[in-house]
């Protein structure tokens, strides 16, 4: 399906790049601090280690390594860009934004920056904020970067929540060309009434960080597990469905499905609901959940194994804290 109108130019990904810290911290390495053991994070979560990134490395800084490499496998000068985009839950400050830290390191000198925040959703967001901008004419390249510091912010002493994060981050380069279908049509929502069920309470204007807020640790994330498991297997299994009937294609069309890597159970049951399990890649075992930064790693890694060649299509779907859901269809046109 192309474009509604003939005015919007086709917008596709010509570049990917993605880095993850050098620290790899195993779940033996966890179970020395936490009462756990590598069965059971194992089985729960299909994570077996995640990498987590130095005292002095900021979001900015794993922000920048995948921007460069995203660019790089892109061809494109930093010059060049003129939308940047970082989305993450994990920025350097409150303001400015971590964007504009990015900016001055990779010297994108003509491009406008900001942060998109919507959670383990955020890059599907911010790609999809990106493409409009460039399918209407206003930019002509884009830099989207999802990126995470997850440590800085996860109860270290919370066995269910600290066995399943990581920090990284993932970039893609966004241009028009003259492919047929590019980065299609795609479906997002949100339910603000379910934000209690993932998120970090305190630190923010509603909740100030004070003694008290530190005394509960309110500063640190807070999740239902099972409430939150829930919601992203409908939430993902319903975008999937909905974004292929919106695109007039089928499951048997997508070559492989990249799903927010959240938790082996959550990508397995959705393959299961959609009868794909074959397709479906999952690097969770590796990474854990990197929220923002999951998505675009996880694209990078199935591009540069040969996993899709020019004119596949891909299918990328994200849940996350808000709630944030969506889902879009990206035809591969890099050889």
């Amino acid at each position: 399906m192309t474009n509604s109108s003939n005015s919007l130019r086709t917008v596709s990904i010509i570049g990917t790049g993605r880095y993850l810290p050098e620290k790899v911290v195993t779940n033996d390495d966890l179970a020395k601090i936490v009462d756990t053991n590598d069965e059971w994070i194992y089985t729960r979560t299909g994570m077996r280690e995640r990498r987590i990134a130095r005292d002095d490395q900021a979001t900015s800084d794993l922000a920048t390594e995948a921007a460069r490499a995203a660019l790089a496998d892109a061809g494109v000068a930093a010059e060049e860009v003129d939308l940047l985009i970082v989305a993450t839950l994990s920025p350097d400050m409150f303001f400015p934004s971590t964007a504009c830290f990015v900016q001055e390191q990779i010297g994108a000198n003509n491009a406008y920056c900001f942060d998109l925040g919507a959670a383990c959703s955020g890059s599907l967001f911010a790609i999809e904020t990106a493409k409009n901008q460039i399918a209407c004419g206003a930019v002509q390249t884009a830099l989207v970067i999802g990126a995470e510091k997850m440590s800085t912010f996860i109860d270290w002493e919370d066995r269910s929540t600290c066995v399943l994060f990581g920090d990284g981050a993932g970039a893609v380069v966004l241009r028009a060309t003259g492919a047929e279908r590019g980065i299609m049509q795609g479906t997002y929502g949100s339910d603000g009434s379910l934000a209690d069920l993932l998120w970090t309470p305190g630190g923010g204007s509603r909740n100030p960080i004070s003694q008290a807020v530190i005394e509960q640790k309110q500063q640190f994330l807070k999740m239902e597990g099972r409430e939150v498991y829930k919601h992203a297997v409908k939430q993902m299994t319903q975008s999937t469905l909905k974004v292929l009937e919106m695109n007039e294609l089928t499951a048997d069309d997508i070559k492989c499905f990249v799903a927010h890597q959240a938790n082996a159970r959550i990508i397995s049951a959705i393959g299961s609901r959609l009868d794909v399990q074959d397709r479906m890649f999952m690097n969770v075992e590796k990474y854990a959940n990197t929220s923002a930064a999951a998505l675009l790693i996880a694209l990078d890694e199935v591009v540069k194994s040969g996993t899709v060649q020019q004119g596949d299509l891909v299918l990328l779907v994200a849940f996350g804290g808000g709630f944030t859901w969506g889902a879009n269809i990206v035809e591969w046109t890099k050889s």
